[in-house]
């Protein structure tokens, strides 16, 4: 391999997802952990992202690959980076799940996913988090369960998911109006989707949706609204709601509708899950009235306790390298430990979905962003 070659291949990034999978037993709070014969090694479930494949998907999937459990994404996780052993780095997104409930829509509307042989994971085991530390055999594993700890002590694990979706690409209102026989309300009310980048987004966010599992599906009555949501809706066997007050027109006339639809939504904890899917978000709440989970502190309370000497990571020439996170999730390994306190304020009790916001994908079908809300200061 030539030099040039070499050096390329140093700046390119491989790109994975897995999740920490969590459930409570007892008073005890347990993960799911697997073993990889062919490096003997525990670690979390996770695997490489496919091409047209969200990291949110991938990680569905690969939990589902290796362990046979289907997974309902929460919290999200600290990324991981490493170099791998042909010189290019591996960046590693994670998210908190838990096993997704019987007979749920989001799973039904995922594609099937062929199991792991053997030779690739030959042990999957529930284990306590004191167990589970020593278990694991790299350093960043651990710090995502010392993420994982924070959040639960913190009540901050058992919650619900609400998912806000833009509407996909639409035709252009000067095309769509161009005979100019119809009035302004139903030219916006039947203006369609694109036939390529607007469909082809909507059919994208199908398996987004279903790694969330949203349960629900609220929409704007506009064409191009109820057309984006459609396909989750049909592959999950959901019907379609909708709320007049989420078009655009109602929102000029009175912004109130379209914060009271929100707020309504996160006080009805219909099965685990939501999504809300307006053509113009509640704009005005910016100002703090739908609550926001703030910034995590500086240092977390993780406290990894004795642990067994790193092994040699066989992924990497220099073993495992040490995860680049963000600094205001780092670990104080010496930090007290708080009392776990119980959720307060209506989603007190919600069943065990984080609160997330997916804010749209606007331009890029596999990049939606998401924002975390702390149901305690929901009020």
């Amino acid at each position: 391999m030539s030099p040039s070659s070499k050096k390329n291949r140093s700046r390119e990034t491989v790109k994975a997802a897995g999740a920490l999978v969590w459930r409570e037993n007892g008073k005890h709070l347990e993960v799911l952990l697997v073993h990889r014969p062919r490096y003997d090694d525990w670690s979390i479930p996770k695997g490489k992202v496919e091409p047209c494949e969200s990291v949110r998907t991938c990680a569905v999937r690969e939990v589902a690959e290796e362990t046979g459990v289907q997974v309902i994404l929460g919290q999200p996780l600290s990324r991981v980076h490493y170099k791998i052993a042909d010189g290019s780095r591996k960046e590693v997104h994670y998210w908190a799940a838990r096993v997704a409930p019987e007979a749920s829509a989001a799973v039904a509307a995922r594609c099937t996913v062929k199991p792991a042989s053997t030779k690739e994971i030959d042990a999957v085991e529930w284990l306590r988090v004191s167990q589970a530390r020593k278990r694991l055999t790299y350093s960043y594993d651990r710090d995502l369960l010392g993420e994982l700890v924070d959040l639960w002590e913190d009540g901050k694990l058992d919650t619900w998911t609400l998912v806000l979706v833009r509407h996909g690409r639409a035709v252009k209102r000067s095309v769509w109006n161009r005979p100019k026989e119809r009035d302004k309300e139903t030219d916006e009310a039947t203006r369609p989707l694109t036939h390529d980048q607007g469909e082809t987004r909507a059919r994208a966010l199908v398996p987004i949706l279903a790694a969330y599992g949203v349960g629900r599906v609220l929409t704007s009555p506009w064409k191009r609204c109820v057309d984006t949501v459609a396909p989750y809706a049909a592959a999950a066997g959901l019907d379609l709601e909708t709320a007049g007050a989420l078009t655009e027109m109602a929102h000029a006339e009175s912004p109130k509708g379209v914060r009271s639809v929100v707020k309504k939504v996160l006080r009805v904890r219909e099965g685990a899950d939501g999504a809300v899917h307006p053509p113009a978000r509640p704009a005005h709440d910016h100002g703090g009235r739908l609550p926001v989970r703030p910034r995590p502190a500086p240092a977390l309370r993780a406290r990894p306790g004795p642990l067994a000497q790193d092994r040699r990571d066989p992924r990497g020439p220099h073993g495992p390298p040490p995860p680049r996170q963000d600094p205001r999730r780092r670990h104080r390994e010496a930090a007290p430990r708080p009392v776990r306190r119980p959720l307060t304020g209506p989603l007190a009790g919600a069943p065990g979905l984080p609160v997330t916001v997916l804010i749209g994908i606007v331009y890029q079908p596999f990049t939606p962003v998401t924002r975390n809300l702390h149901p305690g200061r929901l009020s």
